[in-house]
């Protein structure tokens, strides 16, 4: 084939197949533009995992909340992402070969159940099927056509490789939480419902003719069942928990297929999650409360084990998988991922963590050297610093027990950061060294900003503002004017700043701290408490807040505050902690979505906020500070010691980044030498084109608005390139081979 023979005479005439090297380049972009956000702590990222499975020896996948789906290739060493979505959950992942895997979940903007296939190996995931009444939390294959997927009371199958989904009668109103067939026609599955978070009764169905008919083997009060597992086609395993939330561990136990499921004695744990057999002896389980369980007589006595774990009571481990009888895994909140090779007397951890306590303020001195620090109930406050870029961070010896919220510095070795309880803290080579200044106040600080390095701001609860005048030997209080608490400051020059607090409270001085005045408006005034205020120029500036009663919103002034109108954002129940610009036109907001269990959000804007798109990266917790270093080199910060990097600016990733169901771009001629047609007309207008090259960088960007667009790559060297074409209904991918 003519495209063939150019791809090996671009190769060089190496002698690998070009199938393989076009898998491995996918596998690479795939990696670079799939999200612009990269994880710096945890590593390799920080959401929930759900599921763990193992396609061979080497080679496994993990899957779970923020659309996380992660590759292994040499036994849990390294992952990498693959092409998902933030705005899905996903519980459930399950291979019928090498390239053709599944993964089920939840669509947060919908709220129904989803289905994802692949069949390359994970290096492009696409819808198969979204809409389902729930959340899919298992989904099994019996062969490479048939297969099966739970969630709610519903039981889906599909007997064509998932092209088409048919409900089952499952005959229960119970919730079901796992499947699992022990051959084409006998399979099981279990539940069980909570009711204000006491678990009611538990279910285990029976299926013997794949399918047609479900029947009920059990149901028991008290027992939420959350995984099955048979070792053999009469033996299997039911595990949960019972009690007031994890609750107490249940073990069932069945020797006939599933015609008695017979109680283990009671088990001193948590409760538990998934069950997990090497052979009809050897079984593990794990759960809560960092819970690991080893049976090595079919179940008959069950071991607990120990897993390292920093914090114990809240650890949580959702899924269990071994490959032989000694090497296995287990994943589960946070990140968390573990692996043995002794069949469980020893775990090492997969994933790493600087921190766990929520970060609520990053600050660079430089390009490289960072600084962020948390605010924690239990520790108090701590401060992290990194001197290449966010690769490394280290832990830095504040000298306080104080929770800390804000930072700055204002050259690369003297800095300054503040806290709970009066806490100001000053160093004056890099964060080697601590002191405490005297601030005069016990109420908690909450923002600094200094506009050289003499004077700075400091403002706090109950109308706290202090200033310093020589780079903080004195702390000097000034009337606010107000008693509410204040939240941010923010000077554009050396004598007009702002600050923002409670009550909608937005402060404006023009003599440098002298005297303030309460700006209002009728905007204004409906916000509870102004979380945060940036100012882009003289005149424009940003804040964010909470309304009372309403959801978190943005506002603008173009006449330095006199006047403030609302922006909109594309989405309702937002929780905005952060916000920042790098120009006058583009900026980046960071917080939460209560709409989708909390998790952390982005937005960004390129037109001065009369347009904000979300960014596809999700955390666990919610985000609360930015900064940039330069206009494409960003870092944020949040919830669970979260650390985000971006080198792109952001990209071009929007809303709506979720793979499109079999849709592949058209672009002909392709072969091209120059030019070629690109034909969107799947998508709707104000799409965005990125081009990347092999390496994985971004060669070109381009607007398209019409429904054919032809596209000069004449500039470009001779190669395979990448295409991927976002707007707000979706994403179209593609290559094209330049002569």
């Amino acid at each position: 084939m003519k495209t063939n023979k150019m791809l090996f005479n671009f190769l060089n005439d190496c002698k690998i197949q070009v199938l393989s090297i076009l898998l491995i380049i996918f596998c690479e972009i795939n990696n670079v533009y799939a999200q612009d956000w990269q994880w710096q702590n945890p590593l390799p990222q920080g959401n929930d995992l759900n599921c763990v499975k193992f396609v061979n020896s080497n080679t496994g996948y993990s899957v779970g909340a923020g659309g996380t789906i992660l590759k292994t290739i040499n036994g849990g060493t390294s992952w990498t992402f693959q092409y998902s979505s933030s705005i899905v959950v996903l519980s459930s992942i399950y291979f019928t070969d090498a390239n053709t895997g599944y993964a089920s979940g939840l669509d947060y903007n919908t709220y129904k159940g989803i289905i994802l296939k692949t069949t390359n190996g994970g290096n492009l995931w696409t819808i198969l099927n979204s809409g389902f009444p729930f959340r899919l939390n298992s989904i099994y294959f019996t062969d490479s056509n048939t297969g099966y997927a739970v969630g709610g009371n519903t039981i889906l199958k599909t007997t064509n490789g998932g092209t088409d989904w048919i409900s089952q009668n499952s005959g229960t109103t119970v919730g079901l939480s796992s499947v699992y067939f022990t051959n084409a026609n006998t399979g099981y599955a279990v539940g069980g419902n909570y009711d204000e978070g006491y678990p009611g009764p538990c279910i285990i169905i029976k299926t013997t003719n794949g399918g047609a008919d479900w029947f009920t083997q059990t149901s028991l009060p008290g027992i939420m069942l959350e995984s099955v597992y048979f070792s053999d086609s009469n033996t299997g395993y039911a595990v949960g928990g019972s009690g007031r939330f994890e609750g107490q561990a249940v073990i069932l136990k069945t020797t006939n297929g599933g015609i008695d499921w017979i109680p283990s004695d009671s088990i001193d744990s948590w409760g538990l999650n998934s069950v997990y057999f090497t052979d009809s002896n050897t079984g593990y389980a794990v759960g809560g409360g960092a819970t690991f369980l080893k049976t090595t007589n079919g179940g008959n006595e069950w071991i607990r084990q120990s897993l390292d774990s920093s914090y114990y009571y809240y650890s949580s481990y959702s899924s269990i998988f071994f490959t032989d009888a000694d090497t296995g895994y287990t994943v589960g909140v946070n990140g968390t991922m573990l692996k043995t090779t002794n069949g469980g007397a020893d775990w090492t951890s997969l994933s790493s963590s600087i921190t766990n306590v929520s970060l609520t303020s990053v600050y660079f001195a430089d390009t490289n050297t960072g600084y962020a620090v948390s605010s924690d109930y239990d520790s108090g406050g701590s401060i992290l610093k990194t001197t290449n870029g966010g690769t490394d961070w280290i832990v830095q010896n504040t000298g306080t027990l104080k929770g800390l919220y804000s930072i700055q510095f204002t050259e690369s070795n003297t800095g300054y950061v503040i806290g709970d309880s009066g806490t100001i803290l000053k160093t004056t080579n890099g964060g080697s060294l601590w002191t405490r200044q005297n601030s005069g106040t016990v109420n908690d600080l909450r923002s600094v900003y200094f506009t050289d390095e003499n004077s700075g701001y400091v403002v706090g609860d109950s109308g706290v503002l202090l200033k310093t005048f020589n780079g903080g030997t004195d702390w000097i209080s000034q009337n606010s004017g107000t008693t509410v608490a204040l939240s941010s400051v923010f000077f554009t020059d050396q004598n007009t700043g702002y600050v923002s607090g409670m009550g909608g409270t937005i402060l404006k001085t023009t003599d440098g701290g002298t005297s303030w005045t309460k700006l209002s408006s009728i905007t204004l005034s409906g916000l509870f408490y102004i979380f945060s205020v940036y100012f882009t120029d003289a005149n424009t500036g940003y804040a964010i807040g909470r309304p009372n009663g309403g959801n978190d919103k943005i506002v603008k002034t173009t006449n330095g505050g006199t006047d403030w109108t609302s922006q909109t954002l594309k989405s309702d129940n937002l929780y905005l902690r952060s916000i920042y610009f790098t120009d006058s036109n583009t900026g980046y907001l960071a917080g939460g979505d209560f709409s989708q269990y909390g998790i952390g959000t982005i937005y960004k804007t390129t037109n001065g906020g009369a347009d904000w798109t979300r960014q596809s990266i999700a955390t666990p917790g919610y985000l609360v500070s930015i900064f940039f270093t330069d206009a494409n080199t960003g870092y944020i910060v949040g919830d669970n010691g979260t650390i985000l990097k971006n080198t792109t600016g952001g990209g071009v990733t929007g809303l709506n980044e979720t793979p499109v169901a079999q849709k592949l771009l058209k672009t002909y001629p392709n072969p091209v030498k120059d030019k070629f047609i690109l034909d969107s007309s799947g998508l709707t207008e104000k799409a965005q084109l990125a081009i990347f090259n092999v390496k994985g960088q971004k060669v070109m960007k381009l607007q398209i608005s019409d429904s054919k667009t032809e596209i000069d790559i004449s500039s470009l060297s001779t190669g395979v390139y990448f295409l991927k074409l976002i707007n707000e209904k979706g994403v179209e991918e593609g290559k094209i081979i330049k002569e």
